[in-house]
């Protein structure tokens, strides 16, 4: 029997290295850990592939998909629509992968809702110039845009005590190590362990089962 997946909500401000270190622990991960691709309306940045980062759609058709209540969750940042598939979540989850979904807090709060159990992962930088200094270090922004996401980024950050855990991705090793027990530390819960291990409880406890 295979323990159901964990559904793991991870939230940070833009340039606070999120995208990094889920890239980071999938590097060193088991088949057993995957990103949910989510839908966007937004152009593709270089480097990224349709149907690997993103889906991308025109807003007409994510607007379509809304009507069809093909999300599990959606939302509107900067202007541009993301939703993530509700079907393709709750099929992986039940082959017992877990999935990340790299959503904002608005869209944990819809995912919450329905499903109570995720496990909310918040990312911070160690300071706000520091953040300030990673944006203007992508070099895919203009002046004005990083201006507003420095904005939206302090109000995004006082949404971090409605997630389970919070890492501060200070040192990049450091914060991927602390990421990653989070992983280890739900997969070796008792009832994540009590399913996995069903037989063997079985035969180590036949006495007692008597």
């Amino acid at each position: 029997m295979v323990p159901t997946g964990t559904l793991y909500i991870v939230s940070a401000p833009s340039g606070a290295g999120k995208s990094s270190l889920i890239s980071g622990l999938l590097k060193h991960s088991d088949d057993q850990l995957q990103v949910s691709v989510s839908h966007t309306t937004r152009q593709p940045r270089p480097g990224e592939v349709d149907g690997e980062h993103y889906h991308f759609v025109t807003v007409e058709q994510f607007k379509q998909l809304i009507t069809q209540d093909v999300f599990f969750e959606w939302a509107e940042v900067f202007g541009n629509y993301y939703g993530t598939s509700r079907t393709v979540i709750e099929l992986q989850l039940s082959q017992g992968i877990d999935i990340f979904l790299d959503i904002d807090w608005q869209g944990a709060r819809q995912v919450k809702k329905l499903m109570p159990l995720a496990q909310g992962i918040f990312i911070l930088p160690p300071s706000k110039p520091e953040l300030e200094s990673r944006l203007i270090g992508r070099g895919q922004d203009s002046a004005e845009i990083i201006a507003a996401r420095m904005t939206k980024a302090v109000s995004e950050m006082s949404h971090f005590n409605e997630y389970e855990y919070l890492i501060v991705n200070d040192d990049f090793d450091q914060a991927l190590t602390d990421f990653s027990a989070i992983i280890k530390a739900n997969r070796l819960k008792e009832s994540q362990q009590a399913i996995k291990h069903c037989d063997m409880l079985k035969e180590l406890l036949a006495e007692q089962l008597k």
